[in-house]
């Protein structure tokens, strides 16, 4: 009998409840700071010119749709895998297949776009590949020590991100070279701006985090929904005064082609002491992100594999630190290949194309629930689902074929396995 087989799915071991609403809040922001302020504000320029800051808006609305719908799931279903679960429950297996897998390979990307970036900032060009490697493998063994060390470490790394970023938006606004009026807002067409969007969703995927912690979370009802909107609510408004900033400071052209755009803001006011300071903060927040995005991805391959959709191997937890770690170390050992292979920018559509097909599960999912199961209107989640589909297809036509042909083998994979479990 096959490997797949070996291990029932009710002898999964449960893991324990040890985060509270401020642990969730802070692994949250900390998967969505390190995105949202030091990756995707340049290449949606370069689509949108100023009208990225339309497009901040729609992807911050259908983030908010999005977030309602994985609140009211989360507080259903609290137990890890987030809409992979949500999806079999709701919707049948084959929709919450598409929704993990999605998942698993839009934030597999992303934990590449996290480490790529945190070398960019560190290390000059000869050496941030192995730099990025590093900084996965040291990730990957704190997440391996247990979900209260990655809490913790999140603390301290949004607290630093914050700080540095606060001192780029003071200095980049008070500096003697700050330039203190906004650019004419205009762009090319609303299909860049729609782009835009879809790009700057990558930003705001974080709070999808806190719903796959969802077996490790204290009072899931009550404690997911609060805490995965007090993040995207941090997070829009950090975004939005960021976005300015950065308009202001180096204008939609300088900005489009900027590779470290908060640093380029912070040097053009003439005020050089500031420079390092922003890029301690992206080290930081590149790396908080990278540490919560490996917990979730693991995480819901870890639900995937209790119902035998991936191998059965990558189910199992640790006895000692209760955490997925063969999940851990096949997600770290897929990431140090990405970062191996591919560029910075490239994997960003790619990570947009497959969190938005996860929300759209999502968004369906729960418009399917009723009776006390619902805590939202159900126009929020029709809009939501909508949305994704319009991002989606404005998306860069390399990642949305790429993400059709991945999307695609994973489905004929399941299909191979199911076949296979029919005929023994």
């Amino acid at each position: 009998m096959s490997v797949w087989f070996k291990l029932p799915v009710n002898e999964a071991v449960p893991m324990e409840r040890r985060l509270g609403t401020v642990d969730a809040v802070v692994i949250g922001l900390g998967a969505m700071i390190g995105a949202g302020v030091f990756v995707v504000f340049a290449p949606a320029a370069a689509v949108a010119g100023t009208g990225l800051l339309v497009g901040l808006a729609i992807a911050a609305f259908i983030a908010f749709c999005n977030a309602t719908s994985s609140a009211q799931l989360a507080a259903r279903y609290p137990m890890s895998g987030g809409t992979y679960v949500y999806g079999r429950e709701q919707l049948g297996p084959w929709w919450g297949f598409a929704a993990g897998w999605s998942f698993v390979i839009g934030k597999t990307a992303s934990c590449a776009a996290m480490a790529l970036t945190f070398a960019t900032y560190v290390a000059p060009t000869a050496w941030r590949v192995p730099v990025a490697v590093l900084v996965v493998a040291a990730l990957v063994a704190v997440n391996y020590r247990g979900v209260t060390r990655t809490a913790h470490m999140a603390r301290v790394i949004v607290a630093v991100s914050a700080t540095a970023l606060c001192v780029a938006l003071l200095v980049a606004v008070v500096g003697p070279g700050a330039v203190r009026e906004l650019p004419d807002l205009a762009f090319g067409s609303w299909y860049g701006v729609l782009q835009s969007a879809g790009l700057l969703f990558f930003a705001f995927a974080g709070y999808a985090r806190i719903a796959t912690l969802g077996e490790e979370v204290c009072d899931p009802r009550r404690t997911i929904p609060r805490a995965i909107l007090i993040a995207l609510t941090v997070a829009v408004i950090l975004y939005a005064l960021v976005a300015v900033v950065l308009l202001v400071t180096l204008g939609p052209d300088r900005l489009a082609n900027s590779a470290r755009p908060l640093a380029d803001a912070v040097g053009a006011t003439g005020w050089n002491w500031a420079v390092p300071v922003v890029v301690i903060g992206a080290a930081a927040a590149s790396a908080g992100a990278l540490l919560a995005l490996i917990a979730g991805v693991s995480r819901t391959a870890m639900a995937m594999a209790r119902e035998r959709d991936l191998p059965v191997a990558l189910s199992a937890v640790h006895p000692r630190f209760e955490v997925p770690h063969h999940a851990e170390l096949v997600v770290g050992a897929v990431v140090i290949v990405l970062v191996s292979t591919t560029d910075l920018r490239g994997v960003i559509g790619f990570s947009s194309f497959g969190v938005l097909l996860y929300y759209l599960v999502a968004n369906v999912s729960a418009y399917s629930q009723r009776g006390v199961d619902r805590m939202y209107p159900k126009w929020l989640q029709a809009v939501g689902a909508a949305g994704c589909v319009v991002l989606v297809v404005t998306l860069p036509w390399i990642a949305v074929v790429s993400g059709v042909g991945v999307v695609l083998a994973g489905c004929g994979y399941r299909w191979i396995r199911l076949k296979k479990f029919n005929d023994t």
